[in-house]
């Protein structure tokens, strides 16, 4: 059962982190598109069978890891039950087992389950989001109710100073940070796209691109996200962080 449900919320790991720490309540107070209130909200009163006597989160859910990361991962949005219902991201749904299980076999995480918010979770180097910080009716936000979001991931990026890397999990979050860079470092409009596996170089001192499969149990189940394929990813970044140290 959640245990916390304090309005104002604190991650340990960015408490001398005063940008991300703004970011992060600005999110969890933010209720600019109705739809997305409404829908996360009645979810939270109505639950599901098996998460009855839990205290469901009901509100747009913030990023989370380590304020000095070097790798941000950006998934779609919040679970209706996930995140929705634990305030953190890829946190109580079979795609966030799939995402930090493979996080703490490449050595980014310390454990490989994610329950909840309060179970002692750390991420090493690394910042995981969604392009949209609010549970969407049928997991597909309206273009208007991405462009609202849109500000909260280019913030997330500004504030992590080391960042270099930035995995994209599915061609949602592939395009919300494509458009997000464009925008940042005014970049023309040049042909890319997504491809699993796909690495993307805009130029130097700007993050590069890796794509991947989302790890959604409608591409786990099916095979067309293995955890071989994910791991290989994960290990290829590791690499290429490496190599671009050096």
């Amino acid at each position: 059962m959640e245990v916390s449900t304090a309005q104002k919320v604190a991650d340990p790991a960015l408490s001398t982190e005063r940008p991300l720490l703004q970011i992060r309540q600005e999110v969890v107070d933010c209720r600019r598109c109705p739809r997305l209130v409404h829908y996360r909200e009645d979810v939270a009163r109505k639950k599901r069978k098996e998460f009855v006597d839990w205290d469901y989160w009901g509100r747009p859910v913030p990023g989370f890891g380590d304020p000095n990361a070097s790798l941000m991962i950006v998934g779609l949005a919040p679970a209706a039950h996930g995140g929705n219902r634990t305030g953190r991201v890829f946190t109580g749904d079979r795609s966030g087992d799939f995402l930090y299980n493979a996080l703490y076999k490449t050595g980014f995480a310390n454990q490989p389950l994610s329950k909840n918010r309060d179970d002692g979770l750390t991420l090493n180097g690394v910042y995981v989001t969604a392009a949209v910080k609010c549970a969407p009716p049928d997991n597909k936000p309206t273009a208007e109710e991405t462009t609202n979001c849109s500000g909260y991931l280019a913030a997330e990026i500004d504030c992590l100073a080391r960042l270099e890397e930035i995995l994209c999990l599915g061609k949602f979050a592939f395009d919300n940070v494509m458009r997000t860079l464009r925008s940042k470092y005014n970049l023309e409009r040049i042909a890319t796209r997504f491809g699993h596996g796909r690495v993307i170089r805009l130029g130097e001192h700007i993050p590069l691109i890796i794509c991947s499969y989302h790890p959604s149990p409608r591409n786990t189940q099916t095979g067309k996200l293995t955890e071989k394929m994910f791991l290989a990813v994960l290990r290829r970044t590791k690499m290429l962080h490496k190599n671009r140290s050096e």
